[in-house]
């Protein structure tokens, strides 16, 4: 039965950030992820996180910037990440080392670690070395501490010129880091627009134990998962078939009201229930 982790980044925007913890407790959930804690002090998460009885499963490293203030502007400040940024090999260490500080004080165990936007000009190829350096680096950075650093690909149309687009992609980039906590976060939404077959690459990656996180959302619009071309009740049981036991985010915008529009997830879980 899957398990759903609320984003908290994208759901429950009717009300400030910080209150939305509660929010989340009260639909049930058990679970939360959000893109970037570092607008706000580690033991503040934290507290809420315990009041509410709630699992951190996942959150982004800095998508930029050189201090915290910059690492929690940076998202809006156009940041896509630096693993596969040149010059930007500082920056990226920063920002790992201060999301492992966040992943300790918040007992997460994966951070997200994002790309970048390969630059005009350059050839996506003429990077790799680059971004397997970085993520080779990472890896044993979070090995330390036993978290997990996952790889994220995204589709280009929301991201565009975005390093990493492919799960195979992603895949070869684990093949050349050789570091057994270097995974892969297999969002199924990004998966479907830039490759589709999506069963086929559940099918075909979740046996390697390399996919540590699994996020969904409807396509195209990124809303509900019941809403657009994708098949979830397929692709759920296609997880179970497969014996997944990680998380499902919850990575999407909800069309109206976030806890009206949860029928979803509650006929997922009621029909696992039956079974």
């Amino acid at each position: 039965m899957p398990r759903f982790a609320a984003n908290l980044s994208l759901m429950y925007t009717e009300v400030p950030f910080l209150d939305r913890f509660a929010a989340a407790a009260r639909d049930g959930f058990r679970a939360v992820e959000f893109l970037f804690p570092y607008a706000y002090e580690p033991a503040q998460l934290a507290a809420l996180l315990q009041a509410h009885g709630l699992q951190l499963v996942l959150f982004n490293a800095p998508p930029g910037g050189t201090d915290l203030a910059g690492m929690a502007a940076a998202w809006d400040l156009q940041a896509r990440g630096t693993a596969a940024l040149p010059g930007h090999e500082a920056e990226f260490r920063d920002g790992v080392q201060t999301a492992l500080r966040y992943a300790q004080a918040l007992d997460c165990p994966r951070i997200h670690v994002m790309s970048g936007i390969v630059p005009q000009g350059i050839e996506r190829e003429s990077l790799k070395d680059l971004a397997v350096d970085n993520l080779r680096w990472a890896a044993a950075e979070a090995a330390h501490t036993g978290r997990d650093i996952l790889i994220e690909p995204i589709n280009l149309r929301d991201m565009p010129r975005y390093f990493l687009n492919r799960q195979d992609h992603a895949h070869e980039l684990i093949d050349a880091v050789q570091a057994p906590n270097l995974k892969v976060q297999m969002d199924l939404y990004h998966c479907q627009i830039v490759e589709g077959d999506v069963a086929t690459k559940l099918r075909r990656y979740l046996p390697t134990g390399r996919v540590a996180h699994i996020q969904v959302a409807g396509v195209p619009g990124r809303h509900e998962p019941d809403q657009g071309e994708l098949n979830y009740p397929y692709l759920f049981d296609t997880l179970d078939d497969l014996g997944y036991t990680g998380w499902v985010g919850c990575e999407y915008r909800p069309a109206a009201g976030t806890s009206q529009g949860l029928g979803w997830r509650d006929r997922a879980l009621a029909a696992r229930a039956a079974l």
